[in-house]
C-alpha cells in the first residue's frame, strides 16, 4: 500500500463512564442512575448483552450498498472461547434502520468509540465518517450511534453537526463519558474546527441526545493536522466527573468535567498526540493518561526519533505534569531499537493482560521496519503496577513472532489499531490488532489472548477482511483500520 507519512488521525480510547480506571480484564460495568435496571450486562462494550465483551473492527474502505470505499463496521463476539471470525455482524450505512445511505469514498468506520448510551444495560457503539459529504457540506462529517439488544447492534440515530456548513470533518475524533457528572454517558466529538461538543447524556433511538455543550478547546484549527485529532475520557482528579482530553498539533489540553461544561486544566507534552488512551496504571484511585507521539517529525521535539509515549500521573489536582514517565524502544527493558519513522506510539490501548489488578500498556508502531519489510508493524506489551509503568518485563509481537498467524510483509501496517479486553472472562485481556494495510489494504485482525505470565502468541488467531463477509480483491476495505477502545 501507498500511504503518505501524514497518515490519518489516531483513534482516541473511549471507554463510556467516568470509572475510565477499570480498564481491567473484567472490563468497564455501567451503574445506571435512578436504580434503573439493565437488560443487558452493563458492560461498555457488550452489543448483544450475553456478558462477554466484544470487539468493533471499522472498514472503512469497505464496499458498502455497491458503493466504493462507503465503510463499515464489524462486530466479533466475545464467547468463552474468545473471539472468532465466525461470530460477526456487519454494519454500513446500507444496513436496515441505520440512517444515511452508504455513497462513494463515505469512508464509514473510520472513528469508532463505545458505551451504553440510553442506559439500557447494552453497550452501544458510536461511528464517526469524518469525509462524508453531508448534503452540500463537502467533507461536513457525520456520527451515527448504532443501538445495541439481545440481537446485537441494530438501527441507529445520527448526531447532527451544529455547524452544518463548515467543511469541518464532524466526527473524525469522539469520546464517551459521564463528563458533567450526572451519572449519564455523554458524548464528545471533535472536527479540525477549535471546538469540541459534548452531546449530554439522556440519549434516545428516536431523539438522540439530551442537549449540547460547546467549549472552546483553545487550539489551532489551521494547523496541520487541524482540530481535535484525539479525544480521550478520563476522571484524573476522581471527583465523579470525567475529565476530556484533546490532542491536536498545537498541544494536549486536559478540561475538567463539570455540569456547565468542560473547563481548561492543564496542557500535557509538547508533541502532537498520534494516541491518547487512559487508564490508573498504579491504582491510587486517580486516572492516569498516556500521549502517544509518533509523529516527531512535525514538532521540534526529538525525545525518541522512532516515537515515544509519555505517562503522566493523576492526582487530586487532575493531571499531574511533574510526575511523568517517557517510553520508547531505548527504554531500558523495552525490546527492539529508536529508529526514525517507526511511528511508536501510533496506537495505545489498556488492559490488564496478566490478571494482577494493574491495567497494562499496549502499544502499536504500524511503521516499524523489520528486516527488510518496510513499515510491517509492531506491537509493544508495558507492565503496569504499584509504581505505575515500567519497561521491566514488555513484550513485543510482530508477525514473525513465533505463533503469530502471518509474515512481516511492507506496507501491512500490524499495529494500525489496537484494542485490550477480556473477551472470553478469564480474568485477563486479549490484545486484538489490527493491520489495515494487510494483503494490499484488503486488511486483517489478530487475537492474542493473556495469561498470568502476559500475553502468549501460541494459539494465537488471524482473520482477513474476506473471512468476514467484507472485501474482494481490489476493493481495499483496510479491515482493521480502526477498533473502539484503541
Amino acid at each position: 500500500m501507498s500511504r503518505s507519512h501524514h497518515k490519518r488521525s489516531r483513534r482516541p480510547a473511549v471507554l463510556g463512564a467516568t470509572a475510565v480506571a477499570a480498564v481491567l480484564a473484567g472490563g468497564l460495568l455501567i451503574t445506571l442512575p435512578g436504580g434503573a435496571s439493565a437488560a443487558g450486562s452493563g458492560l461498555a462494550d457488550d452489543f448483544n448483552g450475553d456478558g462477554y465483551r466484544d470487539l468493533a473492527t471499522g472498514a472503512p474502505g469497505a464496499v458498502a450498498g455497491g458503493k466504493a470505499k462507503a465503510g463499515a463496521v464489524v462486530v466479533n463476539y466475545g464467547s468463552s472461547s474468545g473471539i472468532s471470525a465466525a461470530r460477526h455482524k456487519i454494519t454500513s450505512q446500507s444496513s436496515s434502520g441505520v440512517p444515511g445511505a452508504s455513497e462513494t469514498s463515505d469512508r464509514f468506520g473510520t472513528e469508532l468509540a463505545h458505551g451504553d448510551l440510553n442506559n439500557d444495560g447494552y453497550g452501544d457503539l458510536v461511528v464517526g465518517a469524518p469525509v462524508e459529504d453531508v448534503g452540500g457540506d463537502a467533507d461536513g462529517g457525520s456520527v451515527t450511534i448504532l443501538w445495541g439488544g439481545s440481537s446485537g447492534l441494530s438501527g441507529g440515530t445520527t448526531i447532527s453537526d451544529p455547524n452544518a456548513s463548515g467543511h469541518d470533518r464532524f466526527g473524525q475524533s469522539l469520546a464517551v463519558g459521564d463528563f458533567t457528572g450526572d451519572g449519564k454517558a455523554d458524548l464528545a466529538v471533535g472536527s479540525t474546527g477549535k471546538d469540541v461538543w459534548i452531546f449530554k447524556g439522556g440519549f434516545t433511538k428516536s431523539g438522540g441526545a439530551a442537549g449540547k455543550l460547546r467549549f472552546d478547546a483553545q487550539i489551532e484549527s489551521g494547523a496541520y493536522p487541524r482540530g481535535a485529532v484525539q479525544l480521550a475520557a478520563g476522571d484524573f482528579d476522581d471527583d465523579g466527573a470525567a475529565d476530556v482530553v484533546v490532542g491536536s498539533a498545537a498541544g494536549n489540553f486536559v478540561y475538567r468535567g463539570a455540569s456547565t461544561g468542560p473547563t481548561l486544566q492543564t496542557e500535557v507534552g509538547t508533541g502532537y498526540a498520534g494516541a491518547l488512551t487512559v487508564a490508573d496504571f498504579d491504582r491510587d484511585g486517580h486516572d492516569d493518561l498516556v500521549v502517544g507521539t509518533d509523529f516527531v517529525d512535525v514538532i521540534s521535539d526529538r525525545t525518541a526519533k522512532g516515537g515515544y509515549v509519555t505517562v503522566f500521573y493523576g492526582g487530586a489536582a487532575g493531571v499531574d505534569t511533574t510526575r511523568s514517565a517517557v517510553f520508547s524502544q531505548d527504554t531500558a527493558g523495552v525490546p527492539g531499537a529508536d529508529e526514525s519513522d517507526d511511528s511508536f506510539g501510533g496506537a495505545l490501548a489498556a488492559g490488564d493482560v496478566n490478571g494482577d489488578g494493574y491495567p497494562d500498556l499496549a502499544v502499536g508502531a504500524d511503521f516499524e521496519t523489520i528486516g527488510s519489510a518496510d513499515q510491517a508493524g509492531s506491537v509493544w506489551v508495558l507492565r503496569g503496577g504499584a509504581s505505575g509503568l515500567t519497561g521491566t518485563g514488555a513484550q513485543s509481537f510482530d508477525q514473525g513472532t513465533s505463533g503469530v498467524p502471518g509474515a512481516n510483509e511492507s506496507s501491512d501496517l500490524f499495529g494500525d489499531a489496537i484494542h485490550l479486553a477480556d473477551h472470553n472472562k478469564d480474568g485477563r485481556a486479549d490484545l486484538s490488532v489490527g493491520a489495515g494495510g494487510e494483503n494490499s489494504d484488503d486488511g486483517a485482525v489478530w487475537v492474542l489472548r493473556g495469561s498470568t505470565g502476559g500475553l502468549k502468541a501460541t494459539g494465537a488467531v488471524s482473520f482477513g477482511a474476506s473471512s468476514v463477509g467484507i472485501g474482494n480483491s481490489g476493493e481495499d476495505p483496510m479491515f482493521g483500520d480502526a477498533m473502539s477502545g484503541s
